[in-house]
């Protein structure tokens, strides 16, 4: 992922807006920290990542900035996005930061996830939450999962590797133990061997039977749950899954009027009633991400431990500031 201006830019554009929002919030409040989880592909020390980072600490000074890596080297980091149990990866990840010296002793952290690395933030709310997330904010990420896997480049030939797994049974116990794109596909016509195979979306969306009331105490609780869509998305099919909405061939269903939604398996429906769910779009493909979107979506959404955030009104918030 690479931003599309350097991060001086991006510090520039800040502006008034920064100004205007922030005047009534104790400056003096040291920042929450804000853990940032890349997507497919990516690494922790990317550039596009390494901006976003330095782009909250310039937004909120002081803010301290965790990069998640399940790699001690960028390769074997980047390796880990293809190849991997997301189940164990996401338990290595809550024991990493419950036991970080910083992180562990913050009130709450902020956190935001792009792509793939979204859901799995989201995934870290439901089953763990220690530091307790305040907002998290989520690109282009398949919360409702995806019908389609992505394309590799010609010379790609890690991501080629991984794509060569799907000859195999998308929810055999071999593959989703080891593809992690297969470990959020999600077909509505196949549903049932969905339900019945998927190593982790179908968990942590509490789609089963038996659902985990932590899961949804935990999503309620958030203070912010932003979700950014990309409006032209071609690498996440559907894009709308960003929103969690649910799409069958040509049939769209929005997430509130889901019975996921409707009967609140995941918290969403709480948090929306008190304004913290916050639905976003960018015009743009996959992880196009704009100065505007960044800028906007720290000042607004992270900062300091005791502000006060506006609750989500009709038409949305982001139209008024």
């Amino acid at each position: 992922m690479l931003l599309k201006a350097p991060i001086t830019s991006l510090i520039l554009a800040i502006g008034p807006l920064w100004s205007a929002v922030r005047a009534d919030d104790d400056l003096d409040d040291t920042p929450l920290p804000v853990v940032i989880w890349h997507g497919l592909g990516d690494s922790f020390d990317g550039e596009g990542i390494q901006q976003v980072g330095a782009l909250a600490d310039a937004i909120n000074p002081g803010t301290f900035v965790h990069t998640i890596s399940l790699a001690q080297d960028p390769s074997g980091d980047r390796s880990a996005t293809f190849f991997g149990n997301v189940t164990e990866q996401l338990a290595t990840v809550c024991e990493a930061l419950a036991s970080h010296p910083i992180l562990s002793t913050a009130p709450a952290i902020d956190a935001i996830g792009f792509s793939q690395g979204g859901q799995f933030l989201r995934g870290y709310v439901e089953r763990c939450n220690f530091p307790p997330v305040r907002s998290l904010v989520t690109f282009g990420s398949q919360h409702n999962g995806i019908v389609k896997f992505r394309a590799c480049g010609s010379s790609d030939w890690l991501c080629r590797a991984a794509m060569a797994l799907l000859r195999y049974n998308t929810f055999s116990s071999f593959v989703q133990a080891r593809l992690v794109p297969a470990q959020y596909y999600r077909d509505p016509e196949d549903y049932e061997a969905y339900l019945h195979g998927s190593n982790f979306l179908a968990d942590i969306n509490n789609e089963r039977d038996d659902k985990n009331t932590r899961y949804a105490d935990n999503v309620a609780a958030l203070s912010n749950f932003v979700m950014w869509m990309f409006e032209d998305d071609t690498t996440v099919v559907p894009r709308e899954t960003a929103w969690f909405d649910e799409v069958n061939g040509t049939d769209r269903t929005p997430l509130r009027e889901r019975q996921l939604y409707k009967e609140d398996w995941l918290g969403l429906r709480r948090l929306d009633e008190k304004g913290g769910l916050r639905f976003r779009s960018i015009t743009g493909d996959h992880m196009q991400l704009t100065e505007q979107a960044l800028n906007e979506t720290m000042v607004h959404f992270f900062g300091p431990y005791n502000r006060k955030f506006k609750p989500e009104m009709t038409g949305g918030l982001w139209e008024e500031l």
